[in-house]
């Protein structure tokens, strides 16, 4: 087990770089908050580049478990870690771990492996809590992976992370994409792509979805445009009673993710 180090001056360097990478500064890390994300952490295979617990951390099994991992662990006092925090309720515990890397490849090698054929593709996804949740209905669903355009909230920020609960350091994911070359790449890979239309004639109940598919959403306040949906090829629609013009984007994953894992497990 390494050297715990005691930190007491907010000018220390390890906590002047977690603030950096709370607030995006530092590309290459992301940062973690509270035990249920640390714990999602540890089950993953990122790598954990530092760890930060107040001097009344009571968690003595958690942080037994992080100590025998030989992870850097300092010890500041709350009024520190409540500096650095990103949440009005700290629970005791940051870490600093390195961002998950993907590629379109180790996404098609998921293909093979998934439960459902399927990738999800994000355009311009501005809401973080958002996208977070699309995340964790895409992992719970069993999709091969998630590609994100550029114009997107980040998806490794806190507040994303909070909202996918851990679903970002496990499901592959490819970011700064556009539309136009992720249609390109879904041809080439056979999956068929797929979006829902309000005008669409066809019920997302009514496709096969245990054809490999590329499933589009649009952004929260624009959808896609009519340019844009004229390249897709299967449009769906979720057909919804009274007067209600659409559901919640993570809503409507969970509708057509959840009929895709119906069909297939059915």
């Amino acid at each position: 087990m390494r050297e715990i180090e005691k930190i007491t001056s907010s000018d220390n360097r390890r906590l002047v770089n977690a603030r950096k990478v709370r607030d995006g500064k530092v590309p290459e890390q992301i940062f973690i908050e509270g035990r249920r994300l640390v714990e999602e952490v540890l089950r993953s295979n990122l790598v954990i580049d530092d760890c930060f617990v107040t001097d009344d951390f009571a968690d003595d099994e958690l942080f037994e478990m992080i100590a025998a991992l030989n992870i850097a662990i300092a010890v500041i006092p709350n009024r520190l870690l409540d500096s650095l925090s990103d949440t009005k309720h700290p629970q005791g515990i940051i870490m600093i771990a390195k961002r998950p890397e993907t590629s379109l490849s180790a996404i098609e090698t998921n293909l093979g492996n998934s439960l459902l054929s399927i990738v999800v593709f994000l355009k311009e996804i501005n809401n973080p809590s958002n996208l977070g949740a699309i995340l964790r209905t895409a992992e719970a669903a069993g999709v091969a992976g998630v590609i994100i355009s550029s114009n997107s909230a980040n998806v490794f920020s806190p507040k994303s992370l909070r909202a996918a609960m851990g679903s970002a350091f496990r499901l592959p994911i490819v970011e700064n994409t556009d539309i136009e070359n992720t249609l390109h790449w879904s041809k080439s890979t056979q999956l068929t792509s797929t979006a829902a239309a309000g005008n669409s004639l066809k019920n997302y109940a009514d496709i096969d979805w245990r054809k490999p598919r590329l499933l589009i959403f649009g952004s929260e306040a624009h959808g896609l445009d009519n340019a844009e949906l004229q390249l897709i090829e299967d449009a769906i629609r979720i057909p919804m009673e009274n007067e209600v013009e659409s559901l919640n984007l993570a809503v409507s994953a969970g509708v057509l993710l959840f009929e895709a894992k119906r069909q297939i497990t059915s």
